[in-house]
């Protein structure tokens, strides 16, 4: 029982850490974004972490869902969910129109801002997850794969209420719930996983010198085939190729991820914060104009230690403290119990 007790603590500590080490790739992305068109390094790094970090965290999402899908407790997470997508969207759209003077604003709850996509696609995984939990996993999985492969091939617009990324990531969702402890518990030690690490890193370099020559769009999941520029009916080939890669990327990846229990994963607990508040950070900064100062690619390492700095931040305790009531709002204030509401109306 001890033992049981350890390792099952051992693999919560990983999986903490490794959300705080994405949700640093979700900003570090963001924040090199501007300059891809720019240069060459920063172009390779985005690419290189968008092969695994969206992956890897939806999988890790799906692995956290195990003891909140079902009862009380997943109706409650989905109300959650709702109401942070409500919320936050309608506050980045304030944001746009009072402070960036955006043209043309519109608040629409059917185009996810920016970051929102993944608050709109989890709310989707979770009923999806929903309605297929009497399959088999294996089922469960293929018909994911599907979904993710068919859903290109449709004739609507991809971003709309995240279409395209909801069925495009929803098979790392379900490999995340139905095996993540499984695939934990097989990744290697020793020499195995310096391998793997070091063979995630020679991935970055082969990046560099021009070795992933596919659009970004690919990796993003936001668009259908037709918006990427395909056509033809093999298109849905590509999807698979894309999906071997990030699977791949996503495995090495793993290899840098600590086990034990630290500070990193007290940070990993909070990464809700970091994910929804880092947006306005971004947004200010590229507002600010301060990228148009960054003439050479020497400012990639400056923006990536703040990346950092921020992410360590926005997972303090005083922040969730301070933002607890918009993030994680008291969701039995928005339900009631039918016998009380009859009570009252006799």
């Amino acid at each position: 029982m001890k033992n049981q007790t350890l390792i099952r603590d051992d693999q919560e500590s990983f999986f903490y850490n490794l959300r705080f080490m994405l949700i640093v790739c979700v900003l570090a992305g963001n924040a090199l974004e501007p300059l891809i068109t720019r240069f060459a390094g920063a172009e390779a790094l985005f690419l290189w972490i968008y092969t695994f970090h969206m992956p890897l965290f939806v999988w890790v999402t799906g692995y956290f869902a195990i003891h909140s899908l079902q009862g009380a407790s997943g109706r409650n997470v989905l109300k959650q969910i709702a109401l942070q997508y409500v919320l936050f969207q309608s506050l980045y759209a304030l944001m746009d129109f009072t402070v960036f003077h955006t043209p043309h604003m519109r608040l629409s709850f059917f185009a996810p801002y920016l970051l929102l996509w993944f608050l709109a696609s989890h709310f989707c995984w979770r009923l999806l997850l929903r309605l297929t939990i009497s399959w088999k996993p294996i089922y469960r999985l293929i018909g994911s794969i599907a979904l993710g492969v068919i859903a290109g091939y449709l004739p609507i617009d991809g971003f709309w209420l995240s279409f395209s990324r909801t069925f495009v990531f929803l098979p790392f969702f379900v490999i995340g719930y139905d095996y993540g402890a499984t695939i934990r518990s097989h990744l290697l030690s020793g020499w195995g996983r310096k391998t793997a690490a070091i063979l995630s890193a020679a991935l970055l370099v082969w990046i560099g010198y021009g070795g992933l020559n596919i659009s970004s769009g690919w990796l993003l999941g936001s668009m259908t085939y037709a918006e990427l520029g395909h056509h033809e009916w093999y298109a849905g080939i590509f999807r698979v190729g894309v999906y071997l890669l990030e699977i791949a990327s996503a495995a090495l990846f793993l290899a840098w991820v600590p086990s034990l229990t630290s500070r990193l994963t007290d940070l990993g607990r909070r990464t809700l914060y970091v994910f929804l508040l880092h947006g306005f950070l971004v947004r200010l900064a590229i507002w600010s104009g301060v990228y148009s100062y960054m003439g050479s690619s020497a400012y990639i390492p400056v923006i990536l230690v703040i990346a950092v700095l921020f992410a360590v931040t926005l997972a303090l305790p005083a922040v969730r403290h301070t933002f607890k009531p918009v993030i994680e709002p008291d969701i039995s204030r928005f339900s009631f119990n039918r016998h009380e509401v009859f009570k009252r109306s006799a």
